[in-house]
Protein backbone atom coordinates (compact mmCIF):
# COMPACT_ATOMS: atom_id res chain seq x y z
CA UNK A 1 0.00 0.00 0.00
CA UNK A 2 2.83 2.37 0.84
CA UNK A 3 4.49 1.69 -2.51
CA UNK A 4 1.37 2.69 -4.48
CA UNK A 5 0.99 5.83 -2.40
CA UNK A 6 4.61 6.80 -3.14
CA UNK A 7 4.08 6.10 -6.86
CA UNK A 8 0.92 8.22 -6.85
CA UNK A 9 2.78 11.15 -5.27
CA UNK A 10 5.59 10.92 -7.85
CA UNK A 11 3.11 10.90 -10.75
CA UNK A 12 1.20 13.85 -9.25
CA UNK A 13 4.41 15.81 -8.88
CA UNK A 14 5.45 15.15 -12.51
CA UNK A 15 2.00 16.19 -13.76
CA UNK A 16 2.19 19.42 -11.72
CA UNK A 17 5.63 20.23 -13.14
CA UNK A 18 4.43 19.56 -16.68
CA UNK A 19 1.34 21.74 -16.17
CA UNK A 20 3.54 24.53 -14.77
CA UNK A 21 5.86 24.52 -17.76
CA UNK A 22 2.92 24.18 -20.12
CA UNK A 23 1.28 27.18 -18.48
CA UNK A 24 4.53 29.18 -18.66
CA UNK A 25 4.94 28.29 -22.33
CA UNK A 26 1.30 29.12 -22.99
CA UNK A 27 1.68 32.55 -21.36
CA UNK A 28 4.80 33.21 -23.42
CA UNK A 29 2.99 32.21 -26.61
CA UNK A 30 -0.03 34.36 -25.75
CA UNK A 31 2.22 37.37 -25.15
CA UNK A 32 4.00 36.76 -28.42
CA UNK A 33 0.71 36.51 -30.33
CA UNK A 34 -0.53 39.66 -28.59
CA UNK A 35 2.56 41.56 -29.69
CA UNK A 36 2.12 40.23 -33.22
CA UNK A 37 -1.49 41.48 -33.35
CA UNK A 38 -0.46 44.83 -31.84
CA UNK A 39 2.25 45.23 -34.48
CA UNK A 40 -0.33 44.72 -37.21
CA UNK A 41 -2.70 47.33 -35.77
CA UNK A 42 -0.26 50.19 -35.22
CA UNK A 43 1.83 52.02 -37.82
CA UNK A 44 5.54 51.47 -37.30
CA UNK A 45 8.63 53.27 -38.52
CA UNK A 46 12.04 51.72 -39.09
CA UNK A 47 15.40 53.46 -38.60
CA UNK A 48 18.74 52.07 -39.82
CA UNK A 49 22.07 52.22 -38.03
CA UNK A 50 24.68 51.09 -40.62
CA UNK A 51 28.09 49.80 -39.62
CA UNK A 52 29.83 52.11 -42.14
CA UNK A 53 28.89 55.65 -43.10
CA UNK A 54 28.77 57.11 -46.60
CA UNK A 55 32.57 57.62 -46.56
CA UNK A 56 33.12 53.95 -45.71
CA UNK A 57 34.24 54.92 -42.19
CA UNK A 58 33.10 53.15 -39.06
CA UNK A 59 29.82 54.47 -37.67
CA UNK A 60 30.62 54.86 -33.96
CA UNK A 61 26.94 54.76 -33.05
CA UNK A 62 26.75 51.25 -34.55
CA UNK A 63 29.39 50.09 -32.05
CA UNK A 64 27.48 51.68 -29.16
CA UNK A 65 24.21 50.05 -30.23
CA UNK A 66 25.98 46.68 -30.46
CA UNK A 67 27.39 47.09 -26.94
CA UNK A 68 23.98 48.11 -25.59
CA UNK A 69 21.98 45.32 -27.26
CA UNK A 70 24.38 42.59 -26.18
CA UNK A 71 23.92 43.73 -22.57
CA UNK A 72 20.11 43.34 -22.60
CA UNK A 73 18.58 40.41 -20.73
CA UNK A 74 16.08 39.89 -23.57
CA UNK A 75 18.90 38.65 -25.78
CA UNK A 76 18.26 35.24 -24.21
CA UNK A 77 14.82 35.22 -25.88
CA UNK A 78 16.33 35.42 -29.35
CA UNK A 79 15.96 32.25 -31.43
CA UNK A 80 19.70 32.20 -32.21
CA UNK A 81 22.39 33.67 -29.97
CA UNK A 82 26.16 33.38 -30.24
CA UNK A 83 28.17 32.29 -27.21
CA UNK A 84 31.46 34.20 -27.19
CA UNK A 85 34.42 33.77 -24.84
CA UNK A 86 34.35 36.75 -22.50
CA UNK A 87 37.02 38.95 -20.97
CA UNK A 88 36.84 37.29 -17.55
CA UNK A 89 38.39 33.83 -17.04
CA UNK A 90 35.89 31.08 -17.92
CA UNK A 91 33.38 33.79 -18.82
CA UNK A 92 30.96 33.50 -21.74
CA UNK A 93 28.93 36.38 -23.15
CA UNK A 94 25.88 36.34 -25.42
CA UNK A 95 25.91 38.13 -28.77
CA UNK A 96 23.04 38.63 -31.18
CA UNK A 97 23.28 36.46 -34.28
CA UNK A 98 22.74 37.63 -37.86
CA UNK A 99 19.16 38.51 -38.84
CA UNK A 100 17.88 37.98 -35.29
CA UNK A 101 15.54 40.33 -33.42
CA UNK A 102 15.69 41.52 -29.81
CA UNK A 103 13.04 43.47 -27.88
CA UNK A 104 13.55 46.44 -25.58
CA UNK A 105 11.29 48.79 -23.63
CA UNK A 106 11.85 52.47 -22.85
CA UNK A 107 9.45 54.88 -21.13
CA UNK A 108 6.63 52.40 -21.59
CA UNK A 109 7.21 52.01 -25.33
CA UNK A 110 8.20 48.69 -26.87
CA UNK A 111 10.84 48.71 -29.62
CA UNK A 112 12.65 45.99 -31.54
CA UNK A 113 16.14 45.76 -32.96
CA UNK A 114 17.13 43.44 -35.82
CA UNK A 115 20.74 42.60 -36.67
CA UNK A 116 20.30 42.82 -40.44
CA UNK A 117 23.03 41.35 -42.66
CA UNK A 118 22.75 41.82 -46.43
CA UNK A 119 25.11 39.83 -48.61
CA UNK A 120 26.26 41.48 -51.83
CA UNK A 121 26.42 38.82 -54.52
CA UNK A 122 28.91 40.64 -56.78
CA UNK A 123 31.80 40.45 -54.32
CA UNK A 124 30.42 38.23 -51.57
CA UNK A 125 30.73 40.93 -48.91
CA UNK A 126 28.30 41.75 -46.11
CA UNK A 127 26.49 45.00 -45.39
CA UNK A 128 25.69 45.08 -41.67
CA UNK A 129 22.92 47.24 -40.21
CA UNK A 130 20.96 47.46 -36.99
CA UNK A 131 17.29 48.08 -37.77
CA UNK A 132 15.28 49.89 -35.09
CA UNK A 133 11.51 49.46 -35.31
CA UNK A 134 9.13 51.47 -33.14
CA UNK A 135 5.57 52.75 -33.26
CA UNK A 136 5.22 55.98 -35.15
CA UNK A 137 3.23 57.51 -32.31
CA UNK A 138 6.13 56.82 -29.91
CA UNK A 139 8.89 58.19 -32.15
CA UNK A 140 8.56 61.86 -31.27
CA UNK A 141 8.08 61.08 -27.58
CA UNK A 142 11.02 58.74 -26.93
CA UNK A 143 13.51 58.72 -29.82
CA UNK A 144 15.92 61.46 -28.68
CA UNK A 145 15.80 60.30 -25.06
CA UNK A 146 16.25 56.68 -26.14
CA UNK A 147 19.36 57.52 -28.18
CA UNK A 148 20.84 59.38 -25.20
CA UNK A 149 20.01 56.38 -23.02
CA UNK A 150 21.90 54.08 -25.40
CA UNK A 151 24.92 56.41 -25.37
CA UNK A 152 25.03 56.56 -21.57
CA UNK A 153 24.52 52.83 -21.12
CA UNK A 154 27.19 51.87 -23.67
CA UNK A 155 29.69 54.35 -22.23
CA UNK A 156 29.10 52.91 -18.77
CA UNK A 157 29.58 49.35 -20.05
CA UNK A 158 32.77 50.31 -21.92
CA UNK A 159 34.21 52.04 -18.88
CA UNK A 160 33.56 48.97 -16.72
CA UNK A 161 34.63 46.20 -19.06
CA UNK A 162 36.15 47.63 -22.20
CA UNK A 163 37.88 45.01 -24.29
CA UNK A 164 40.80 46.42 -26.26
CA UNK A 165 41.14 45.30 -29.86
CA UNK A 166 44.00 44.95 -32.29
CA UNK A 167 42.98 45.77 -35.87
CA UNK A 168 45.00 44.51 -38.84
CA UNK A 169 44.54 45.62 -42.44
CA UNK A 170 43.73 42.95 -45.01
CA UNK A 171 44.71 42.88 -48.67
CA UNK A 172 41.04 42.89 -49.72
CA UNK A 173 37.69 43.75 -48.19
CA UNK A 174 36.62 41.18 -45.62
CA UNK A 175 33.17 40.01 -44.52
CA UNK A 176 34.28 38.47 -41.24
CA UNK A 177 32.20 39.24 -38.15
CA UNK A 178 35.08 41.13 -36.56
CA UNK A 179 35.82 43.21 -39.64
CA UNK A 180 35.23 46.87 -40.42
CA UNK A 181 35.91 47.58 -44.08
CA UNK A 182 39.54 46.60 -44.65
CA UNK A 183 40.22 46.04 -40.96
CA UNK A 184 40.00 42.71 -39.17
CA UNK A 185 40.13 42.69 -35.37
CA UNK A 186 41.18 40.37 -32.57
CA UNK A 187 41.31 40.90 -28.80
CA UNK A 188 44.41 42.72 -27.61
CA UNK A 189 45.65 40.40 -24.88
CA UNK A 190 49.31 41.43 -24.68
CA UNK A 191 50.23 41.32 -20.95
CA UNK A 192 52.70 44.25 -21.03
CA UNK A 193 51.87 47.35 -18.98
CA UNK A 194 53.86 50.45 -18.14
CA UNK A 195 54.26 49.00 -14.64
CA UNK A 196 55.90 45.82 -15.95
CA UNK A 197 58.06 47.57 -18.57
CA UNK A 198 61.67 47.61 -17.35
CA UNK A 199 62.28 51.34 -17.19
CA UNK A 200 63.85 53.86 -14.85
CA UNK A 201 61.20 55.16 -12.43
CA UNK A 202 61.82 58.84 -13.26
CA UNK A 203 61.69 58.10 -16.96
CA UNK A 204 58.49 56.11 -16.54
CA UNK A 205 56.93 59.11 -14.81
CA UNK A 206 57.86 61.27 -17.82
CA UNK A 207 56.16 58.84 -20.18
CA UNK A 208 53.00 58.68 -18.07
CA UNK A 209 52.99 62.45 -17.64
CA UNK A 210 53.25 62.97 -21.40
CA UNK A 211 50.42 60.54 -22.12
CA UNK A 212 48.19 61.95 -19.37
CA UNK A 213 48.80 65.50 -20.60
CA UNK A 214 47.73 64.42 -24.09
CA UNK A 215 44.48 62.96 -22.74
CA UNK A 216 43.58 66.30 -21.15
CA UNK A 217 44.59 68.50 -24.09
CA UNK A 218 41.51 68.46 -26.32
CA UNK A 219 40.62 72.13 -25.82
CA UNK A 220 44.28 73.18 -25.94
CA UNK A 221 44.87 71.53 -29.33
CA UNK A 222 41.65 72.95 -30.74
CA UNK A 223 42.49 76.44 -29.46
CA UNK A 224 45.78 76.18 -31.36
CA UNK A 225 43.92 75.07 -34.48
CA UNK A 226 45.71 71.69 -34.47
CA UNK A 227 44.46 68.15 -34.80
CA UNK A 228 44.33 66.38 -31.42
CA UNK A 229 47.08 63.94 -32.39
CA UNK A 230 50.54 63.04 -31.15
CA UNK A 231 53.23 61.04 -32.93
CA UNK A 232 55.92 58.82 -31.44
CA UNK A 233 59.00 57.29 -33.04
CA UNK A 234 60.38 54.17 -31.35
CA UNK A 235 63.75 53.22 -32.79
CA UNK A 236 66.54 50.85 -31.86
CA UNK A 237 67.83 47.31 -32.49
CA UNK A 238 65.44 44.38 -32.75
CA UNK A 239 64.39 42.76 -29.49
CA UNK A 240 64.65 45.91 -27.37
CA UNK A 241 60.96 46.11 -26.43
CA UNK A 242 59.39 48.47 -28.96
CA UNK A 243 56.31 46.29 -29.62
CA UNK A 244 55.78 45.63 -25.91
CA UNK A 245 55.98 49.35 -25.26
CA UNK A 246 53.21 49.95 -27.84
CA UNK A 247 50.96 47.41 -26.09
CA UNK A 248 51.72 49.04 -22.73
CA UNK A 249 50.78 52.47 -24.11
CA UNK A 250 47.49 51.09 -25.47
CA UNK A 251 46.54 49.52 -22.15
CA UNK A 252 47.50 52.64 -20.20
CA UNK A 253 45.28 54.81 -22.42
CA UNK A 254 42.58 52.15 -23.02
CA UNK A 255 43.01 52.69 -26.77
CA UNK A 256 42.48 50.19 -29.57
CA UNK A 257 45.46 49.53 -31.87
CA UNK A 258 45.39 49.75 -35.67
CA UNK A 259 48.49 47.95 -36.99
CA UNK A 260 49.10 48.90 -40.63
CA UNK A 261 51.05 46.42 -42.76
CA UNK A 262 52.39 48.53 -45.64
CA UNK A 263 53.04 45.41 -47.73
CA UNK A 264 49.25 44.96 -48.02
CA UNK A 265 48.58 48.57 -49.04
CA UNK A 266 47.89 49.02 -52.76
CA UNK A 267 48.81 52.70 -53.22
CA UNK A 268 48.68 56.15 -51.61
CA UNK A 269 44.89 56.37 -51.90
CA UNK A 270 44.49 52.97 -50.27
CA UNK A 271 46.62 54.12 -47.32
CA UNK A 272 44.38 57.18 -46.92
CA UNK A 273 41.28 54.99 -46.94
CA UNK A 274 42.72 52.82 -44.18
CA UNK A 275 43.35 55.92 -42.08
CA UNK A 276 39.78 57.11 -42.67
CA UNK A 277 38.45 53.82 -41.30
CA UNK A 278 40.27 54.17 -37.97
CA UNK A 279 38.34 55.41 -34.94
CA UNK A 280 39.02 57.98 -32.26
CA UNK A 281 40.86 56.96 -29.09
CA UNK A 282 43.25 54.67 -30.92
CA UNK A 283 46.92 54.01 -31.67
CA UNK A 284 47.76 53.88 -35.37
CA UNK A 285 50.96 51.83 -35.68
CA UNK A 286 53.37 51.37 -38.59
CA UNK A 287 56.23 49.03 -37.72
CA UNK A 288 59.61 48.87 -39.52
CA UNK A 289 58.96 52.09 -41.41
CA UNK A 290 62.66 52.46 -42.29
CA UNK A 291 62.68 49.09 -44.05
CA UNK A 292 59.74 49.98 -46.26
CA UNK A 293 61.09 53.42 -47.16
CA UNK A 294 64.75 52.56 -47.79
CA UNK A 295 64.16 49.24 -49.58
CA UNK A 296 61.26 50.43 -51.76
CA UNK A 297 59.40 47.27 -50.75
CA UNK A 298 56.00 48.96 -50.77
CA UNK A 299 53.83 50.45 -53.48
CA UNK A 300 53.20 53.51 -51.31
CA UNK A 301 55.30 56.54 -52.22
CA UNK A 302 57.29 58.68 -49.79
CA UNK A 303 54.87 61.51 -50.49
CA UNK A 304 51.97 59.22 -49.58
CA UNK A 305 53.62 58.29 -46.27
CA UNK A 306 54.32 61.95 -45.43
CA UNK A 307 50.70 62.89 -46.09
CA UNK A 308 49.57 59.93 -44.01
CA UNK A 309 51.68 61.11 -41.09
CA UNK A 310 50.67 64.77 -41.12
CA UNK A 311 48.25 65.49 -43.96
CA UNK A 312 44.88 67.20 -43.92
CA UNK A 313 43.26 63.75 -43.84
CA UNK A 314 44.22 63.45 -40.16
CA UNK A 315 41.57 66.05 -39.35
CA UNK A 316 38.87 63.91 -41.00
CA UNK A 317 39.30 60.60 -39.19
CA UNK A 318 38.52 61.42 -35.58
CA UNK A 319 40.28 63.19 -32.73
CA UNK A 320 42.36 61.77 -29.91
CA UNK A 321 44.84 59.62 -31.81
CA UNK A 322 48.40 58.52 -31.26
CA UNK A 323 50.50 57.58 -34.27
CA UNK A 324 53.43 55.29 -33.47
CA UNK A 325 56.21 54.39 -35.90
CA UNK A 326 59.05 51.95 -35.26
CA UNK A 327 62.47 51.76 -36.90
CA UNK A 328 65.71 49.91 -36.32
CA UNK A 329 67.64 53.04 -37.28
CA UNK A 330 66.77 56.56 -38.39
CA UNK A 331 70.19 57.49 -39.78
CA UNK A 332 69.21 56.99 -43.42
CA UNK A 333 65.74 58.49 -43.12
CA UNK A 334 64.70 61.55 -45.08
CA UNK A 335 64.64 64.53 -42.65
CA UNK A 336 61.12 65.31 -43.89
CA UNK A 337 59.90 62.10 -42.20
CA UNK A 338 61.37 63.10 -38.83
CA UNK A 339 60.38 66.76 -38.70
CA UNK A 340 58.18 68.11 -35.87
CA UNK A 341 54.48 67.63 -36.54
CA UNK A 342 55.16 64.29 -38.15
CA UNK A 343 57.19 63.02 -35.19
CA UNK A 344 56.70 64.72 -31.81
CA UNK A 345 58.56 62.35 -29.47
CA UNK A 346 61.64 60.27 -30.32
CA UNK A 347 62.29 57.29 -28.04
CA UNK A 348 65.49 55.29 -28.39
CA UNK A 349 65.52 51.62 -27.38
CA UNK A 350 69.16 50.48 -27.11
CA UNK A 351 70.64 47.27 -25.75
CA UNK A 352 70.89 46.31 -22.07
CA UNK A 353 73.20 47.67 -19.40
CA UNK A 354 73.66 46.51 -15.81
CA UNK A 355 70.71 48.52 -14.48
CA UNK A 356 68.32 47.00 -16.98
CA UNK A 357 69.83 43.56 -16.27
CA UNK A 358 68.86 43.94 -12.59
CA UNK A 359 65.33 44.93 -13.58
CA UNK A 360 64.98 41.88 -15.82
CA UNK A 361 66.42 39.61 -13.12
CA UNK A 362 63.80 40.91 -10.72
CA UNK A 363 60.96 40.48 -13.26
CA UNK A 364 61.95 37.07 -14.63
CA UNK A 365 63.62 35.41 -11.63
CA UNK A 366 62.30 37.34 -8.64
CA UNK A 367 65.91 38.12 -7.69
CA UNK A 368 66.79 41.62 -6.46
CA UNK A 369 70.33 40.76 -5.44
CA UNK A 370 72.67 37.81 -5.94
CA UNK A 371 76.28 36.91 -5.26
CA UNK A 372 76.90 36.74 -9.04
CA UNK A 373 75.75 40.34 -9.63
CA UNK A 374 79.28 41.85 -9.17
CA UNK A 375 80.67 39.47 -11.80
CA UNK A 376 77.86 40.38 -14.22
CA UNK A 377 78.59 44.07 -13.65
CA UNK A 378 82.28 43.52 -14.47
CA UNK A 379 81.32 41.90 -17.77
CA UNK A 380 79.08 44.86 -18.63
CA UNK A 381 82.00 47.21 -17.89
CA UNK A 382 83.99 45.55 -20.68
CA UNK A 383 81.41 46.81 -23.19
CA UNK A 384 79.45 43.56 -23.52
CA UNK A 385 75.73 43.85 -24.08
CA UNK A 386 72.73 42.05 -25.54
CA UNK A 387 69.08 42.72 -26.27
CA UNK A 388 66.44 42.50 -23.51
CA UNK A 389 64.61 39.83 -25.53
CA UNK A 390 67.71 37.58 -25.60
CA UNK A 391 68.46 38.13 -21.93
CA UNK A 392 64.85 37.53 -20.87
CA UNK A 393 64.72 34.28 -22.83
CA UNK A 394 67.83 32.96 -21.09
CA UNK A 395 66.35 33.80 -17.69
CA UNK A 396 62.96 32.30 -18.50
CA UNK A 397 64.47 29.05 -19.77
CA UNK A 398 66.45 28.68 -16.53
CA UNK A 399 63.97 30.26 -14.12
CA UNK A 400 64.00 27.14 -11.92
CA UNK A 401 67.57 27.96 -10.87
CA UNK A 402 68.50 31.67 -10.59
CA UNK A 403 72.19 30.82 -10.33
CA UNK A 404 72.12 28.79 -13.55
CA UNK A 405 70.13 31.56 -15.26
CA UNK A 406 72.67 34.22 -14.26
CA UNK A 407 75.60 32.07 -15.37
CA UNK A 408 73.97 31.53 -18.76
CA UNK A 409 73.56 35.30 -19.10
CA UNK A 410 77.22 35.82 -18.17
CA UNK A 411 78.33 33.29 -20.80
CA UNK A 412 76.20 34.92 -23.50
CA UNK A 413 77.48 38.39 -22.55
CA UNK A 414 81.10 37.23 -22.75
CA UNK A 415 80.52 35.75 -26.21
CA UNK A 416 78.79 38.93 -27.38
CA UNK A 417 81.52 41.05 -25.78
CA UNK A 418 84.29 39.23 -27.65
CA UNK A 419 82.47 39.77 -30.94
CA UNK A 420 81.83 43.40 -30.08
CA UNK A 421 85.53 44.00 -29.38
CA UNK A 422 86.46 42.61 -32.78
CA UNK A 423 84.00 44.92 -34.51
CA UNK A 424 85.15 47.97 -32.54
CA UNK A 425 88.80 47.21 -33.30
CA UNK A 426 88.05 47.01 -37.02
CA UNK A 427 86.13 50.30 -36.89
CA UNK A 428 88.91 52.10 -34.99
CA UNK A 429 91.54 50.95 -37.45
CA UNK A 430 89.55 52.10 -40.47
CA UNK A 431 88.38 55.56 -39.36
CA UNK A 432 88.27 58.08 -36.54
CA UNK A 433 84.96 59.65 -35.80
CA UNK A 434 84.50 62.92 -33.91
CA UNK A 435 82.42 62.67 -30.75
CA UNK A 436 79.21 64.62 -30.23
CA UNK A 437 77.44 65.48 -27.00
CA UNK A 438 73.85 64.46 -27.73
CA UNK A 439 72.51 61.32 -26.09
CA UNK A 440 68.91 60.46 -26.95
CA UNK A 441 67.63 57.70 -24.70
CA UNK A 442 64.12 56.82 -23.51
CA UNK A 443 64.23 53.44 -21.79
CA UNK A 444 66.30 52.52 -18.79
CA UNK A 445 65.71 48.85 -19.45
CA UNK A 446 67.86 49.09 -22.54
CA UNK A 447 70.85 51.36 -22.21
CA UNK A 448 74.22 51.05 -23.96
CA UNK A 449 77.58 52.27 -22.68
CA UNK A 450 77.84 55.20 -25.09
CA UNK A 451 75.27 56.34 -27.65
CA UNK A 452 76.35 59.25 -29.86
CA UNK A 453 74.20 61.02 -32.40
CA UNK A 454 74.53 64.11 -34.57
CA UNK A 455 71.89 66.64 -33.63
CA UNK A 456 69.15 67.25 -36.16
CA UNK A 457 67.48 70.54 -37.01
CA UNK A 458 63.92 71.61 -36.18
CA UNK A 459 64.41 72.71 -32.57
CA UNK A 460 65.69 69.48 -31.01
CA UNK A 461 65.72 69.59 -27.19
CA UNK A 462 69.33 69.10 -26.21
CA UNK A 463 70.82 67.08 -23.44
CA UNK A 464 73.92 69.10 -22.62
CA UNK A 465 75.92 66.32 -21.18
CA UNK A 466 79.28 65.19 -22.49
CA UNK A 467 79.78 62.76 -19.62
CA UNK A 468 80.42 59.25 -20.81
CA UNK A 469 77.74 56.91 -19.53
CA UNK A 470 79.37 53.88 -18.01
CA UNK A 471 77.64 50.61 -17.24
CA UNK A 472 77.67 51.34 -13.51
CA UNK A 473 76.42 54.94 -13.81
CA UNK A 474 72.87 55.92 -12.98
CA UNK A 475 70.65 55.85 -16.02
CA UNK A 476 70.29 59.20 -17.74
CA UNK A 477 67.59 59.72 -20.34
CA UNK A 478 65.20 62.19 -21.83
CA UNK A 479 62.33 62.39 -24.21
CA UNK A 480 63.50 63.86 -27.47
CA UNK A 481 60.58 66.12 -28.40
CA UNK A 482 60.51 67.89 -31.70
Amino acid sequence: MGFFLFLFLIISFLISVRLFFYRTTLIYRLKKWGHWIEDRIHVHQSLKVPQLNENNQENLFYRKVSTYLNSLSTIEDSDFTNLIYGKKPNGVVLCLDDDQTILDTFLGARVSWTNRVERIEENGLCKKTFLLKLKKKDKRRILQSYIQHIYRASEDIDSRCKELKLYMNTATLSDDHGSIGRWRSVRLTHPATLETIAMDSDLKKKVKSDLEAFLKSRQYYHRLGRVWKRSYLLYGPSGTGKSSFIAAMAKFLSYDVYDIDLSKVVDDSDLKMLLLQTSSKSLVVVEDLDRFITSNSTTVSLSGILNFMDGILNSCCGDEKLMVFTMNSKEKMDPAVLRPGRIDVHIYFPLCNFNSFKTLANNCLGVKDHKLFPQVEEIFQTGATMSPAEMSELMICNRGSPGRALRSVMTALQINGDGRKSVLAAEESSSSVAETSSVLVMDSSCSVPVVKEIQKLYGLLKMKSSKKIGPSDQFSGSMDRR
